[in-house]
């Protein structure tokens, strides 16, 4: 299936979009992963994205090569390791909403390329990621971050489960619940235990963030319940509201942490598509453009820039920012059928919110 590169007219064209795809393909190492950039790191999250994000400006190839890393990674209890140089283990650490995002990259395979087959292949290794993810969940209905994992043996066994909660990470597992459920009415095989997980962990994202770890000088935290579809209309708008002036540099972009003037290209996008998803285009269209100062030759994108000097810091240019940048268009846009997948407009349903076990009684059935 082929389908067009998208645009944004007045901040970027289709041909810039389409050479950004082809310099986070150049980063590709030839197992398939995608480092964070060349010689750094690959985490399967940012992986998954870079997958989609090739995806969505033509490079098909160098997307399914990213996917078929994914499939030959993954560990027999349905995660991945944290951190993966040049092929080797670097933190055996297994996390929960890296290990999930598998499930959203494969069904916006699906939904730009319809491909049954990948998706046939695809589903168990879904399965037992989403698995992995809901045996993770704590009573009160928040995700535990990460399993530790021993040297023993040649990969290592599961050990010491951190049983803390990031809202950011619990608020993309969300959405990755909702690929997840999407993905088992295609294959005609229910999972009722990610449903239950996906209404707890929602009633958890509505009403209990002050439960999750206190990470609130990072942006992510801030807007990812927004981004990972758990708080939607005037709540999300409020939500939004009460950390702007802290974060949003008029001109710039956001800040990554608020304790420095230091703007982040991709914590910028992922606020352009949560603002997008609430419908407020004015401001996810006025963010996209600011943040374009960083990008750099060749369609590659600066990670960041230090104010009010602009330097541009660190110095490297990532495949997650230029991932960020081309799903953002896409977004915006609404170009591919995937186009509205960060908004959830072609996810499965939201799931019916539970609360019994939070001792509280503001869940809606």
């Amino acid at each position: 299936m082929s389908f067009p590169i998208p645009a944004v007219p007045g901040i970027i064209t289709a041909e810039e979009v389409a050479q950004t795809a082809e310099s986070i393909a150049a980063m590709q190492e030839p197992s398939g992963a995608v480092p964070w950039t060349e010689g750094e790191h690959t985490d399967l999250w940012n992986h998954v994205e870079a997958a989609m994000a090739m995806l969505v400006g033509g490079q098909r190839q160098a997307a399914e090569r990213a996917y078929d890393w994914v499939a030959s990674t993954q560990r027999v209890d349905g995660s991945w390791p944290l951190k993966i140089v040049a092929g080797v283990t670097e933190d055996a650490s297994g996390e929960t909403n890296t290990s999930a995002y598998i499930a959203v990259g494969v069904w916006h395979h699906w939904l730009l390329c319809s491909d049954r087959s990948f998706v046939r292949k695809f589903w168990p290794i879904v399965r037992r990621s989403l698995d992995f993810v809901v045996g993770m969940q704590l009573p009160w209905g928040g995700i535990s971050w990460s399993q530790e994992w021993t040297s023993t043996g040649p990969e290592g066994v599961p050990a010491k489960v951190n049983e803390e909660a990031l809202l950011a990470g619990s608020s993309s597992i969300y959405q990755s619940l909702r690929a997840g459920a999407a993905l088992a009415e295609l294959m005609g095989d229910p999972q009722p235990e990610w449903e239950l997980a996906g209404g707890r962990l929602g009633h958890a994202l509505r009403e209990h963030r002050d439960l999750f770890m206190d990470k609130s000088t990072f942006s992510m935290d801030w807007y990812y319940p927004v981004l990972g579809g758990a708080v939607r209309g005037e709540p999300a708008f409020e939500l939004l509201a009460t950390r702007w002036d802290d974060f949003v540099m008029p001109g710039l972009g956001i800040r990554c942490v608020d304790t420095n003037p230091w703007v982040t290209g991709a914590e910028t996008c992922e606020l352009v598509m949560s603002l997008d998803a609430l419908g407020d285009r004015e401001r996810a269209l006025e963010l996209y453009s600011d943040m374009q100062h960083l990008r750099g030759e060749r369609g590659r994108y600066w990670t960041g820039s230090v104010h009010p000097e602009h330097v541009m810091w660190p110095n490297e240019q990532t495949s997650y920012t230029a991932a960020a940048v081309i799903l953002a268009a896409d977004e915006l846009s609404r170009t591919t059928p995937g186009g509205g997948i960060m908004a959830g407009d072609t996810l499965a349903d939201h799931f019916a919110e539970l609360g019994q076990d939070c001792g509280c009684h503001q869940a809606r059935v």
